[in-house]
């Protein structure tokens, strides 16, 4: 029998992508329909693609208590830390609740790999240069040692690196340790930042298209790889009456189908939504808008589209927002539960970014541009290699039965 999971409030989220920095810069490109995709200026290699770079990173400093941890992922981690107002209300629940119960999860496919990469050009004698001489950059955890340090927080601190439900699942866990009571509060997010390891290891599987991504598109031709940071800050919802916003629930599944391609009926997809609608309580038809996982890749499009128009009713919006921000790997999750949370705050449906001529496979539950909607409750979908599935359900917190 499953556990009915425990709503949340959420009373902090923030995002940083390629779309700019923190809420406001993503409500204005969605609203505008404006790309972050550029064409590809990161590769040490040349590599012809397009890709979601956020501007600002170099020029970054880390706080110098925490300089051991500098590296492109945690300058990233701290530039969408900073993001609205987000570090002065992690400081207001960690003096309610106290630093030992506080939790921080995290997710991330890569970490602070992009150092490891360059000590590996710069080897001297067979070793580290100096400079990357660090063993706190050089781990999968890194990324939140630093946060975890930066914050002050002293409660449970976890990695979940499960490709691109990375930073979704990490919802799901947070949602287990408050439920639990070892925790009364928990920050949840991630963050993944370029690095060729992924950039060329996407590109030898042919799924990196050599134009902006186009999910959904008749003539879609692989991902677009960006890099991105985002936060949310979860409390129990009756400690939080003021919040806007809930996460009402969270689902699972594993299909393990394939190391890097989709179960192509969408079984895994389906566990892991009616996961969701067993633990939240909630039926398809109450589903008001979706924000998919849609990559632009063929199969995982092609799957995702035959799960909405078997489970959904006609009434339920969907849409992909990837051709804006690009695919940010192990900070997907949480950015698109950003975005998911603005469509839901501000009463609006994005547009399915990118298209041009839909797929005709595609039902006729896509909104291909923006729609103004009441919304109630909607999901983010988040499907990553190797079957590792995710959905997250929100919802207004004046909706809520």
């Amino acid at each position: 029998m499953r556990v009915t999971t425990l709503p949340l409030a959420v009373t902090a989220y923030t995002a940083t992508s390629a779309l700019g920095q923190g809420l406001d810069a993503h409500l204005d490109a969605l609203c505008r329909q404006r790309s972050g995709l550029r064409i590809n200026d990161f590769s040490n290699t040349p590599l012809p693609c397009w890709i979601g770079r956020v501007d600002g990173v170099e020029e970054l400093a880390l706080p110098a208590a925490q300089a051991e941890w500098d590296c492109r992922n945690n300058r990233l981690a701290w530039l969408g830390l900073r993001q609205d107002d987000f570090l002065a209300k992690v400081q207001a629940a960690r003096e309610r609740y106290g630093a030992k119960r506080l939790a921080l999860l995290l997710g991330t496919s890569t970490a602070s790999i992009r150092a490891t990469e360059e000590g590996y050009r710069r080897l001297e004698a067979g070793r580290l240069p100096a400079d990357l001489h660090r063993k706190s950059i050089h781990t999968p955890h890194s990324l939140t040692a630093f946060v975890a340090a930066a914050l002050g927080v002293e409660g449970p601190c976890l990695t979940v690196s499960t490709a691109c439900s990375s930073s979704a699942k990490v919802f799901a866990s947070a949602e287990r340790l408050i439920r639990l009571g070892l925790v009364d509060a928990a920050i949840v997010g991630g963050v993944d930042s370029l690095c060729d390891s992924t950039l060329f290891g996407f590109n030898a599987l042919e799924l990196v298209s050599p134009e902006p991504c186009r999910p959904f598109d008749a003539a879609r031709r692989g991902i677009s790889i960006g890099e991105a940071a985002g936060f949310a800050l979860l409390e129990r919802a009756p400690s939080q009456p003021q919040a806007e916003l809930h996460l009402l629930g969270c689902g699972e599944s594993s299909d393990a189908h394939h190391m890097s391609t989709p179960d192509p009926s969408g079984l895994g997809a389906e566990l892991a939504l009616r996961d969701i609608f067993e633990r939240a309580g909630i039926a398809a038809s109450a589903v008001d808008y979706i924000n998919l996982h849609g990559t632009a890749s063929q199969k995982n499009d092609a799957m995702e589209a035959a799960v909405v128009a078997r489970l959904f009713p006609t009434s339920t919006r969907v849409s992909s927002t990837k051709g804006l921000t690009g695919h940010s790997l192990g900070a997907a999750g949480i950015v698109e539960a950003v975005i998911t949370m603005l469509a839901l705050r501000e009463g609006f449906v994005p547009g399915n970014a990118g298209i041009i001529e839909p797929d005709p496979a595609c039902s006729e539950h896509f909104a291909w541009r923006n729609e103004t909607r009441s919304l109630r409750i909607a999901l983010s979908h988040s499907f990553g290699f190797g079957g590792s599935n995710a959905c997250l359900a929100f919802a207004r917190a004046d909706h809520i039965a």
